[in-house]
């Protein structure tokens, strides 16, 4: 009995994180701020993740299919460099990690690594950084603050908040994210 109590609990749980996730990949204004679920830095740092999956453009929206796992990835550009990344609307700022950063000749030294980030495999120390532009089949993002993790810390690329606020929406329907510009 206890433990189907407990697993009760756990679906609760589960329930009503995904109720919360699935609210915050409806349509939102570019102007809205992202929860800090996954990257938490303090003083407001990014996070990012990436890998490859076919997004389809038209005008000024990009649709991403989900894949098995139920992630979305997308191709990208930073500095006319293709990146990988993870769609990840709790990670408050896009992350990179330093072999994805480098290919574009961001290399941050060892003191630059100042920013403390709260991942889901525990405190990391980041570096920070702007990013001039990052493009995704026609949507071009300016000015986006992003975070290096080290390649231990970061298998993925993650396209995080800071570059999701500045589009006009975003909206999850049907298997499919679509950002809209």
């Amino acid at each position: 009995m206890r433990n189907l109590m407990i697993l009760a609990a756990v679906l609760v749980g589960l329930g009503t994180y995904m109720a919360q996730l699935a609210s915050s990949m409806s349509p939102a204004p570019a102007s809205a701020k992202a929860s800090p679920n996954k990257a938490s830095p303090s003083q407001s740092s990014p996070k990012v993740a990436s890998t490859q999956t076919v997004a389809q453009a038209s005008g000024r929206s990009v649709d991403i299919p989900r894949d098995p796992r139920g992630h979305f990835f997308t191709d990208g550009r930073i500095d006319g460099q293709r990146i990988n990344f993870l769609v990840d609307t709790g990670a408050s700022l896009v992350a990179l990690n330093e072999k994805s950063a480098a290919r574009f000749g961001l290399r941050p030294s060892r003191s630059d690594y100042n920013a403390t980030v709260t991942t889901a495999n525990g405190t990391i120390k980041a570096a920070r950084a702007r990013l001039a532009m990052i493009e995704l089949d026609g949507l071009i993002v300016r000015d986006v603050d992003a975070l290096v993790l080290p390649d231990e810390a970061l298998s993925e690329n993650l396209l995080g908040m800071s570059f999701l606020s500045k589009l006009k929406r975003f909206n999850y329907a049907n298997g499919r994210l679509v950002l809209e510009q």
